[in-house]
């Protein structure tokens, strides 16, 4: 499922619905260049709570969504008109003049453009509002897996030295991170102890749903994300970029589809906004367009509406983060789109860069590309572009929970965001009187340069270009950190093929340390492979000497990732060591795709 989530869902696993923009398989929120001005929002009363009117008695089939814009403040007159002309008023957003409006009517857009008050009206969707729009079912409460008894620090986490910031600030209790995706698994044992209740809703068709657990998960894509920013640092299957800080799920997908529709992203927006969180992770894009174009009467409601939703929200404090997508696409040179509208049938439509992917490519939005395992190559699926992407992160094959106190490793933009809104939570933590443009831009001043890879379609430089922005965001530098914290650490992040009967090894080169190695060396190992129980794992002194760390266990299980524990107090610590693999039999193989020493 790759469609809108970020590239979309597509990205996880690239993960979801049609608009997230997760890892590798499911959708992608893309980004590209804004051309047009900022949408501006006027001045309004303190809070955009959605004003309700009494939606049907019952579902007609033929119903569909409108955006009607107007002028922030009392929108009174405009709601009457629209029960005047065929409509109701499903939700109103009064503090940033939006209304969201369900007609049967196929003249209902026309005739409501011609009402006095009326700045745009857009239809939202191109097919009908589901009946579960009126009487929404609460998603499942899975039942929980048993709790894993390991946590290994992984080469994503490494990558951004998120590994090195936990040692100096795990991330504020006081910061709230908003997951708006596909719900977020509160039962989770990695997500409940960081779990904010309280400040959780489903946004899904347009209205806020505060009834316990209508935050849910109806997929599996949010839940990979919230652990990503903010899974608890409790020795339990895996670590997010800030561990120490409140993840609130606002679930904008709707049940099925797992479509993002522009009312669903708007009420996450302004709940985001009026609920104080200091960031949101946004990995998708906005349903059914791909790119939404101002030339459209539709789009164009679509684009402001959605664009007022960010910068109320941005006004209140809060910081967006959105997947750049996983199209593989050029957002700087837009030409064609083949994928919208995803909620009928697709038509092939020639675009130009007017047209955009939102909410990642609005005002004040950071976008982000994927970089691959190795951290210095632009992810394969991940979309690009010059002055598009401000700085990326890790996105192949990252290890975070799923539903039912489960793990999977899925592929994305959809991935790569949610490390930087734990950047951006770290951030936070540290500077809590920081901005949201404050943040911004610190991502990118102090994230690692990333120089063009030999591939004509990166272009600018080292410090700025197409393919990663301003280079991959730094953890430890957000917290204020910049040294590693005790015991000296050495990784290498470079692939080594493990094909099948071969035995290979990965160097690491250990330098300044004095003395011998401790008796608690850790070794962190991330091995992909599809058997392990084919492996023999070695750690090899510079003098030779070999401590085995995994010897053909784990019958049926895929890859590991683990840290281990080695008595080398018999070894002089400077000198080079060997991550040793041996495969022992046919059919499966891998790769060594990092490993690190921590002295």
């Amino acid at each position: 499922m790759f469609s809108h989530i970020s590239g979309r869902m597509r990205l996880s696993a690239l993960a979801l619905g049609t608009s997230l923009a997760l890892g590798t398989t499911v959708g992608i929120a893309q980004a590209a260049p804004l051309d047009n001005e900022p949408l501006a929002v006027r001045s309004a009363g303190p809070a955009a709570a959605p004003a309700i009117a009494a939606a049907p008695a019952a579902w007609a089939a033929g119903t569909r969504a409108y955006l009607v814009i107007t002028t922030p403040g009392d929108t009174t007159a405009v709601r009457t008109a629209i029960a005047n002309n065929g409509g109701s008023v499903f939700a109103s957003y009064d503090a940033i003049g939006v209304i969201v409006a369900h007609s049967a009517s196929a003249s209902f857009a026309t005739t409501m453009r011609g009402v006095s008050g009326v700045q745009k009206v857009g239809a939202t969707r191109t097919s009908d509002v589901p009946a579960d729009a009126y009487n929404p079912a609460l998603p499942a409460n899975p039942s929980q897996a048993a709790a894993p008894t390991t946590e290994p620090v992984r080469s994503d986490m490494t990558q951004i030295k998120a590994d090195q910031a936990w040692a100096v600030n795990k991330g504020s209790a006081t910061v709230k991170v908003g997951i708006l995706d596909t719900g977020v698994d509160d039962q989770h044992q990695d997500l409940a102890p960081n779990f904010n209740a309280a400040d959780s809703v489903s946004c899904a068709y347009g209205k806020t749903d505060t009834r316990v657990g209508a935050w849910r998960d109806v997929d599996q894509h949010g839940t990979h994300v919230a652990g990503t920013v903010a899974a608890a640092k409790n020795g339990k299957g895996a670590i997010g970029v800030a561990p120490g800080v409140k993840i609130s799920s606002v679930r904008i997908a709707e049940p099925g589809t797992t479509l993002f529709f522009a009312e669903n992203t708007i009420c996450g927006l302004v709940w985001a906004g009026d609920h104080g969180f200091k960031v949101t992770n946004n990995s998708y894009y906005t349903d059914p367009w791909q790119f939404n174009c101002p030339d459209n009467l539709d789009q164009a409601a679509i684009l402001e509406g959605v664009g007022r939703a960010q910068a109320y929200a941005e006004s209140k404090g809060s910081l967006q983060v959105a997947a750049a997508g996983n199209s593989n696409v050029d957002l700087a040179n837009k030409t064609t789109d083949s994928s919208s509208p995803n909620d009928s049938t697709p038509v092939t439509r020639t675009i130009t860069n007017a047209c955009l992917d939102i909410p990642a490519e609005l005002p004040g939005v950071v976008t982000v590309s994927a970089n691959g395992t190795s951290g210095t190559s632009k992810a394969s699926f991940s979309n690009y572009g010059r002055d598009v992407i401000e700085v990326s992160a890790p996105g192949e094959s990252v290890y975070s929970t799923v539903p039912g106190g489960k793990y999977a490793s899925l592929s994305g933009t959809s991935m790569a965001s949610p490390h930087v809104a734990g950047v951006a939570a770290l951030l936070a933590s540290a500077n809590p009187a920081y901005t949201p443009a404050d943040i911004r831009a610190k991502l990118g001043e102090q994230a690692t340069d990333l120089a063009c890879p030999s591939d004509a379609r990166c272009t600018g430089t080292t410090t700025k270009n197409s393919f990663f922005g301003e280079g991959r965001v730094d953890a430890l530098k957000a917290v204020g950190g910049s040294t590693p914290p005790p015991g000296a650490y050495f990784e290498n992040l470079t692939d080594y093929a493990i094909a099948d009967n071969s035995t290979v090894e990965s160097p690491i080169t250990v330098s300044g340390v004095t003395g011998n190695a401790p008796a608690g060396l850790k070794v962190g190992v991330d091995i992909k492979h599809t058997y392990i129980g084919d492996l023999k794992v070695d750690l090899v002194a510079p003098d030779g000497t070999v401590y085995t760390l995994h010897n053909r266990t784990g019958s049926g299980t895929d890859n590991i990732a683990q840290t281990y524990t080695v008595d080398a107090s018999a070894e002089v610590a400077n000198g080079v060591w060997k991550l040793r693999v041996n495969d022992n039999a046919n059919q499966d193989t891998g790769r060594i795709d990092a490993w690190n020493l921590t002295f």
